[in-house]
């Protein structure tokens, strides 16, 4: 987290609306230690909440209207209430703006049955975009904090996640699974989450002693809606019913490694990954619960060689990344997180080494690709708060 940035909120939002807010949100981003494009398979993810967040001053506002100014992007933006409420979802299919996801959790809580007030904010985040950090679920998580607050509407991190989700699905276009916007609204200072994304039972589990999660920024984009996500999604489906099974979350590696023979090879390389690395992310946990750092480095290995040779959805620059990591002498393990195909990945190293692998894997990074990364040490953060300011 900025320490500058919520004053920095609130400061311009006397400046430009002409009073004081009266409520300050924050809704973290996410970095995901294990447990990659399981989520969408009624499977076990392993994500922490970071202090990187999407912020929001804002004040309560009489009219119908929902006004927001985008700093990042310097765009002022009003709508009536009513419209966000009853208009349909039309998904593009193309990037689409950040007012996009607004609309798309207005539509979702009144669709649910949520009241909206109206409201008048400032927004800024500190995520970059199209990183695998979920920016967009945060931006989403932030925005459903924003209209629960205004309108005294008590937070419920599941249903509020679920509203997100249902945003991101059909009004966004990404058929994106729970863990982004879950891991932003139920995140818990000091662990990562172990969230069953069927029953949405979520257990927390402490980061190894001495241990740090280093995020890996490749500097490389990939853009989400256009990219191979809904098409693997689309595999996932297709192995599962090769199966027999709801979703690849019932299949067992046993029964897997007994029935993939008959699997096309596409099919049987989808399915392996999800198969496994369910297991994998329950072995993670329970190795932090242990405190064994060097258990949950191997596993974190062995799901990026899962998700380069089988899921097929890292990159030259995520490979080039992780390795570099994993050759480091204060890297337990490494991996590339979030969709795929850029981004970052994530590295869990030893605190006391955590600034010196930083540099050196840097500067390595750099001189291998003449790209200039990102790493940045983080500490599992607080879920999604509303902060009320004096008056």
């Amino acid at each position: 987290m900025t320490p500058t940035t919520g004053q920095r909120l609130i400061d311009r939002f006397h400046v430009e609306m002409g009073g004081w807010p009266t409520w300050l949100v924050r809704a973290p981003g996410r970095v995901n230690l294990i447990g990659e494009h399981t989520d969408y398979n009624d499977g076990f993810v392993l994500p922490m909440a970071i202090e990187q967040a999407t912020w929001i001053a804002l004040r309560p506002d009489d009219s119908p209207h929902l006004t927001l100014h985008s700093l990042d992007f310097d765009q002022r933006w009003r709508a009536p209430l009513d419209q966000l409420a009853l208009a349909s979802p039309k998904p593009s299919g193309s990037a689409p703006s950040w007012n996009e996801y607004v609309r798309g959790v207005a539509w979702a809580l009144h669709a649910e049955g949520y009241p909206l007030r109206g409201w008048r904010g400032l927004l800024s985040g500190e995520l970059p975009m199209g990183a695998g950090l979920s920016s967009s679920a945060s931006l989403e998580i932030a925005i459903a904090c924003a209209f629960a607050v205004v309108a005294g509407v008590p937070w419920a991190p599941i249903r509020m996640a679920q509203i997100a989700q249902r945003a991101e699905n059909q009004w966004v276009g990404v058929n994106s699974g729970i863990m982004d916007p879950l891991a932003s609204a139920s995140g818990r200072a000091g662990h990562a989450l172990l969230i069953d994304c069927r029953s949405l039972d979520i257990v927390a589990v402490p980061l190894p002693p001495a241990t740090t999660v280093v995020v890996m920024d490749t500097t490389t984009r990939r853009g989400l809606v256009d990219s191979a996500y809904n098409a693997r999604r689309a595999q996932c489906a297709d192995a599962a019913a090769r199966f027999g099974v709801a979703a690849l979350r019932e299949v067992s590696v046993a029964r897997f490694e007994a029935e993939a023979p008959r699997l096309a090879p596409t099919t049987r390389r989808r399915a392996r990954h999800v198969v496994t690395e369910n297991a994998r992310t329950v072995a993670a946990s329970e190795a932090m619960r242990r405190g064994e750092a060097v258990a949950l480095g191997r596993l974190m290995n062995e799901s990026h060689r899962s998700l380069r040779d089988d899921f097929e959805v890292s990159s030259e620059a995520l490979d080039r990344m992780v390795a570099l990591a994993q050759a480091d002498s204060a890297c337990y393990g490494a991996r590339m997180t979030g969709a795929g195909f850029g981004g970052c990945a994530v590295a869990l190293v030893a605190q006391a080494s955590a600034s010196a692998f930083c540099a050196r894997v840097a500067a390595r990074y750099q001189a291998a690709t003449g790209q200039t990364p990102q790493l940045i040490p983080c500490q599992p953060a607080q879920g999604a708060q509303a902060i009320a300011l004096a008056p």
